[in-house]
């Protein structure tokens, strides 16, 4: 996994891989800090009263663990255990997989240019990783968003990196999309209307919702969420609040679902 800095920060989640465990703690290699090696002590492996450290750890497992402290010029890093929750486990876990497999394509993306897999990284570090956080991010955003890349990097790996992220990654979230057609008679018609969009697009509380002028008295309603169950669910909401503004204000209100 691709890092900035050389030792990690107080508080941070970080993966590392059991190398040694001993009666008073573990040894862990920090999967994500290259020649790096932090101690859990035995009271930060677990709550409660620990006999053994192997009741709770084992050598060669894959753990994460929160820094409690550095020091850099001694080379100790402090890490516990116990400080993680299931779901921050899983998270960071999640994580650390979606990095790996973003070094995979930077090696597959070096093959195709002729170049090694640390030459294609010390590229990256020097220009994508100031952008963005990780090089799952950049995948990601680049699955998105194409032009971005191709308007902000220059170089022979743009257009190879871009035919990767859209064969490879799927993207964080799904847009859908459909129309509202509202019309009303009332001497107050515009403001109802107005006011019935603003209700749409403040109905989300998954995802996010945007209406689009496309010509009155139709209008565009875009949803964006983490998945199509929740992007529909929010969408007929949104679309159902409108409408039923609308109807109580004597107006007509129609919806349809743009596939």
């Amino acid at each position: 996994m691709v890092k900035l800095k050389d030792f990690p920060e107080e508080g941070e989640l970080v993966v590392g891989t059991v190398k040694s465990v001993k009666n008073y703690g573990a040894f862990i290699s920090l999967d994500e800090y290259e020649d790096k090696e932090g101690f859990i002590h035995i009271r930060e492996v677990a709550t409660g009263w620990i006999k053994y450290v192997r009741n709770h750890i084992s050598e060669g497992q894959r753990v994460v663990c929160k820094v409690l402290g550095v020091k850099e010029d001694k080379g100790h890093i402090d890490l516990s255990l116990k400080a993680v929750n299931e779901h921050q486990k899983r998270e960071i876990i999640q994580q650390w997989k979606n990095e790996q497999k973003a070094e995979k394509l930077i090696e597959l993306l070096g093959q195709g240019l002729g170049s090694s897999k640390e030459d294609m990284l010390e590229i990256f570090r020097g220009s994508v990783m100031e952008t963005f956080d990780t090089l799952y991010g950049a995948f990601e955003e680049c699955s998105i968003n194409p032009e971005y890349f191709r308007e902000n990097f220059k170089g022979d790996w743009v257009e190879p990196f871009i035919k990767l992220a859209g064969e490879n990654i799927t993207p964080p979230y799904v847009v859908i999309k459909g129309v509202l057609t509202l019309s009303t008679t009332s001497p107050n018609g515009v403001e109802d209307v107005k006011k019935a969009l603003k209700m749409v697009e403040s109905a989300g509380d998954e995802a996010e919702i945007k209406v689009q002028y496309i010509a009155a008295p139709k209008y565009g309603v875009v949803v964006t969420a983490p998945d199509y169950k929740v992007a529909e669910s929010e969408l007929k909401t949104a679309a159902e609040k409108g409408m039923e503004f609308i109807r109580k204000k004597g107006g007509e209100a129609v919806f349809t679902r743009n596939r």
